[in-house]
């Protein structure tokens, strides 16, 4: 979800009317979100253990959905989505929030873990293209080289030399992760052109109950056979995965972009995959290989590029002259 979209009605719902966390308070929350989305990765994978994908996205949902419901209530802000806002909670919840998450899971059944988060931060890269497509939006040297660099990244990780292609589970698995990608990166650019009228906190919940609804009638219709592993160690991932990696997530997600300017808090969720990456290494012995290392530092590159190139548009001004917007 891009929690940087803002109501453009001037209603008490605009998310301008809403206290913002002050500076000082939101960098601890942005170094806590990218350790709790980075160290995922690795808990990802050992929960799908215990459940099936599909069982996994709706036991995550579900406690998520709870929490979400629960925060919106005790501010007083829970109220039925307008017409208006109705095209993006049905594609936040469908799209980013259930089919990602499922895809994500398919795909670590058969990837490692610190690979699936590098693939699967590529989103911004693949906006890009599509804004130009779709919105019209100008493809600016920055964002071209970000999308060069980018595009290499992912090419140094499917070289011949360090991917195994007569993997079939591997090629599922690496093209699941790109499809997510795809499909995430498709809501943010439908976001940029929505006209919002309630703020992205306030229709959270109903989006989280509307990806978690239909991936739960399809976990038990398609996956009923199959046994789930209750214990300490599921119970755990569960609560690590729910209310605190998606519902407390979202919640962090949104304040540090209200408090922070927007080119530090995107380059700063670039630490996100690194985090993953190590992560995985010391807690299931993922190795750093090499190809591994070259493309994560060329996808990181390109991002980088593609973040500096929206905060120089929204600026005006030259990346090196323009002073960033205060939290």
């Amino acid at each position: 979800m891009d929690p940087n979209q803002k109501s453009q009605s001037a209603t008490n719902s605009s998310p301008a009317s809403w206290p913002t966390t002050s500076t000082a308070r939101a960098y601890p929350v942005l170094v806590m979100l990218i350790l709790v989305w980075g160290t995922n990765w690795p808990i990802m994978k050992i929960g799908l253990r215990y459940l099936t994908p599909l069982q996994f996205t709706a036991a995550r949902l579900a406690l998520a959905t709870l929490c979400m419901f629960a925060l919106v209530l005790a501010m007083r802000r829970l109220r039925l989505p307008r017409r208006v806002d109705m095209p993006v909670v049905l594609s936040v919840g469908l799209v980013q929030i259930g089919l990602f998450l499922t895809l994500v899971n398919m795909a670590l059944v058969h990837v490692e873990a610190g690979r699936s988060a590098i693939l699967a931060y590529t989103m911004p890269l693949w906006v890009a293209p599509m804004s130009l497509i779709l919105l019209g939006e100008r493809l600016t040297p920055l964002k071209l080289a970000g999308l060069v660099s980018g595009l290499a990244g992912v090419a140094v990780l499917f070289n011949p030399l360090g991917f195994d292609w007569s993997d079939r589970d591997a090629l599922l698995g690496n093209g699941l992760l790109m499809l997510g990608a795809l499909a995430w990166a498709g809501v943010i650019v439908h976001l940029r052109a929505h006209p919002w009228e309630f703020s992205p906190l306030e229709l959270a919940p109903w989006q989280f109950l509307v990806g978690f609804l239909p991936f739960l009638v399809a976990a038990l219709w398609l996956d009923h056979a199959s046994p789930i592993a209750w214990g300490r160690p599921l119970l755990a991932v569960l609560i690590y995965n729910g209310p605190l990696a998606t519902a407390f997530a979202f919640w962090a997600a949104v304040t540090v972009n209200r408090a922070l300017p927007a080119i530090t808090t995107s380059l700063a969720f670039l630490g996100v995959p690194v985090v993953g990456m190590i992560a995985s290494a010391v807690a299931l012995g993922e190795p750093f290989t090499s190809t591994k290392l070259a493309g994560m530092a060329l996808i990181l590159a390109g991002l980088a590029l593609a973040s500096l190139a929206d905060w120089q548009a929204a600026s005006g001004t030259s990346v090196k002259t323009a002073a960033p917007p205060k939290g």
